[in-house]
């Protein structure tokens, strides 16, 4: 379980061996939420709304980049 980056306090975490679709998890204060790579959608869990933002702005310049991760540890 790569941790690709911490935002502002924020963890975001692609996990090996994932279930579909391919996303990602951001984990803050005993929250989680599980964002959809492709469209940034939430899949499971949420976050407080400031940290959601915060997550939506960094993946939205990163999604090719986290999708080739999803699919490297999730072949």
């Amino acid at each position: 379980m790569p941790t690709l980056s911490i935002i502002d306090g924020i963890k975001i975490d692609v996990y090996s061996r994932d279930h579909p679709p391919p996303h990602f998890h951001a984990l803050y204060a005993g929250h989680e939420e599980l964002i959809v790579i492709n469209n940034l959608t939430t899949y499971a869990g949420k976050l407080p709304v400031a940290q959601r933002r915060k997550v939506i702005a960094w993946a939205s310049t990163r999604q090719a980049w986290l999708m080739q991760v999803f699919n490297q540890l999730n072949p």
